[in-house]
């Protein structure tokens, strides 16, 4: 087989040699006058019939009848049949035709027509090798199915498999819907840094990396948190980016160390605020990129038509693991209360440490439906404001669906005081060895002194919302180009 490639391969390049030796070097064609992609014909052929278009794709099949053949040629939208004639193109240029292999992108220009089969297609009066392909692509039925060599070689996934283009047109239908929606709300959108000193915003292990201008070790961000908020310090009201974090964890379904994040902050808002935004946003986006305001995804059906639940930790916890941590006083009580049901936690986790374990053992994969799951323990929520009432808890929310956390959101902290306290609390987890705890940020807390107002910020993993929209099965299916052992050399 493998030779019989080869010989494949070998004869692609001979033609091409072919065509430049005979002054036909298609690779010297710098442009193409494109007045139509193939769906915009098939949709609107009443008005284009009889009409002159020029089209250019990739062949994908090529029927060669004597005197006369039929090719299909895939653009962005789809595919379309023409149909070439030596009459109508030249015997020259058919001549050339005869020899262009499937996997060659071509312009062709011609009339709108029907076959006889009622197939609308374009009779070529003028076809041109743009770019000549020297590797054979997988064969036509079985398409490109080795799931590592479509991560690896997206290109030609992309070629080969429709729905995966149709979920990248998608992704960025998301991403314009999603600016769309925050731009009509007076938001404005911003960058900040990658490269940071202090990696801090989330609970993660940062990537590493030496900048030799300064002679500095630098960090990549896991968040992009701490320099919106000193934005919002600024007197920027409503903030937001969309840009790649990187954190330095497993790979899974779920997972990806490069990943796309979405994090707004409001001014004179507060976590209710968020989840408001939230709600709408997400129904924003689902009507615009799906036409409805229901999900589908593996076996559930999520209803974003609906209010969606608000439910406390503490109260979700009691609900699905039948335990009641208000009845709960002392760390030593949560830790035995974790030995009786057999969940495993640290020497250095405290009341509320555990009291997250038992959400994520008993409560996640029940959580199908959107729902707001608030009232975090403030051992797990170094950067929150605390609730007045009760300030063992904060005012955090984390979003669920499908049994996924899908956004996270505060009353960001903004006593400076109380900001230092959680940040020396955080280095003394670092100091026991919680490579994911954050560490003191004395710019940020600077920026805190100077005043920051009352403000709602919100975190949406935007790969996994894509999953939501696409019902694309790992998170690999929805980043371009996922992150990939390397090949063995």
């Amino acid at each position: 087989m493998a030779e019989d490639i080869n010989q494949l391969l070998k004869v692609r390049r001979e033609k091409l040699a072919n065509l430049q030796e005979a002054g036909k070097n298609p690779f010297s064609i710098t442009k193409c006058d494109v007045t139509h992609h193939s769906m915009e014909i098939k949709n609107n052929y009443d008005k284009l019939e009889g009409q002159t278009v020029t089209i250019a794709g990739r062949m994908m099949f090529k029927r060669v009848m004597g005197k006369a053949s039929f090719c299909n040629v895939q653009d962005l939208e789809g595919s379309i049949q023409a149909y070439v004639a030596r009459d109508s193109i030249g015997e020259d240029s058919y001549k050339d035709f005869k020899k262009y292999d499937v996997g060659d992108l071509l312009v062709i220009s011609g009339e709108v027509f029907k076959t006889k089969t009622e197939e609308i297609s374009v009779h070529a009066s003028a076809v041109t090798l743009i770019s000549k392909s020297l590797q054979v692509l997988p064969e036509k039925f079985h398409g490109l199915t080795d799931t590592d060599l479509r991560y690896r070689q997206r290109y030609v996934d992309l070629i080969m498999n429709q729905e995966v283009k149709d979920t990248f047109v998608k992704r960025s239908k998301v991403l314009r819907s999603i600016r769309s929606f925050l731009d009509h709300q007076g938001f404005m959108e911003v960058e900040t840094p990658m490269l940071v000193q202090n990696a801090g915003g989330a609970a993660a292990r940062p990537f590493f990396t030496h900048y030799n201008a300064l002679g500095e070790d630098l960090k990549l961000r896991i968040s992009l948190e701490l320099y919106l908020k000193r934005l919002i310090v600024g007197g920027l009201e409503k903030v937001y980016e969309i840009g790649r974090v990187f954190r330095n964890e497993g790979l899974d379904t779920r997972h990806n160390p490069e990943f796309t994040l979405m994090e707004l902050y409001q001014a004179y808002t507060d976590y209710h605020g968020m989840m408001d935004l939230t709600e709408n946003l997400y129904r924003h986006v689902a009507k615009e990129v799906t036409g409805s305001e229901i999900l589908h995804y593996g076996e559930h059906e999520m209803d974003l038509s609906k209010p969606f639940e608000r439910i406390t930790m503490v109260d979700a916890v009691k609900k699905y693991a039948d335990v009641d941590f208000n009845d709960i006083k002392s760390t030593e009580e949560a830790k035995a209360l974790a030995k009786e049901h057999h969940i495993e936690f640290e020497q250095r986790h405290e009341k509320g440490d555990i009291l997250n374990l038992f959400f994520e053992e008993y409560v996640e994969e029940h959580l199908i439906q959107p729902t707001f799951v608030m009232d975090h323990p403030i051992e797990i929520s170094p950067l929150t404001k605390k609730k007045p009432d009760n300030p063992d808890y904060v005012e955090r929310f984390e979003f669920f669906m499908n049994g996924w956390e899908m956004a996270n959101a505060y009353s960001e902290l903004n006593d400076p005081i109380d900001q230092r306290e959680r940040f020396e609390a955080q280095e003394k987890l670092i100091a026991q060895g919680d490579e994911e705890a954050n560490h003191l940020d004395e710019d940020f807390l600077n920026a805190l002194c100077v005043g920051m107002p009352p403000t709602g910020g919100i975190g949406f993993g935007i790969d996994r919302m894509v999953m939501m929209m696409t019902d694309a099965p790992a998170i690999r299916d929805v980043i371009l180009f996922p992150t990939l052992k390397s090949m063995e050399k």
